[in-house]
């Protein structure tokens, strides 16, 4: 099973698509999509939205992970970031992939055991999980690598009626 994880956001979108195959976990891509700040909003969301979506077409995830909008003093950038997560939304809506929502308190608990935990330690987990040799940069990919581990670490499962 793959799974994509996204840290949201209009100027840089953290991605990675990690798969499940029985108890192992590896990465099969991770990293940033940009935007430019000089460019349209409209324009950075359809940069966003089209990179995002070649991406679902390559590796055709079986679910998408996204870290939930949490609120901040800064309302421009909360606005922002709830603009990226409805490109997230539609992409998958447009490849028909089951969308999971986590925040950030979830995903702290699901890869380190603790819900304050810090940056640094979010990090050096994901690091610890996968085994890598460094911890990945830059940090929104590892937060979308710590958000895809929160989905497959705490799959929200269905139950048909």
């Amino acid at each position: 099973m793959i799974i994509l994880g996204i840290d949201p956001g209009i100027a840089i979108l953290g991605f990675a698509f990690l798969s499940k195959d029985g108890g192992k976990i590896n990465i099969l891509e991770y990293g940033v999509l940009r935007t430019e700040k000089d460019e349209s909003e409209e324009k950075r969301l359809m940069i966003l939205f089209d990179s995002l979506n070649a991406l679902i077409n390559k590796y055709k995830p079986a679910e998408i992970s996204v870290e939930s909008l949490y609120f901040t003093n800064n309302q421009k950038t909360a606005f922002q970031v709830g603009q990226a997560r409805g490109v997230v939304l539609l992409a998958a809506a447009k490849n028909d992939v089951e969308v999971y929502s986590y925040n950030p308190n979830e995903i702290k608990i699901a890869v380190s055991g603790y819900g304050r935990a810090g940056k640094k330690e979010i990090q050096e987990m994901v690091k610890r999980i996968l085994n890598l040799k460094e911890v990945p940069k830059p940090d929104d990919a590892a937060d979308a690598i710590a958000c895809a581990l929160c989905h497959i670490f705490s799959r929200k499962i269905k139950v048909k009626a």
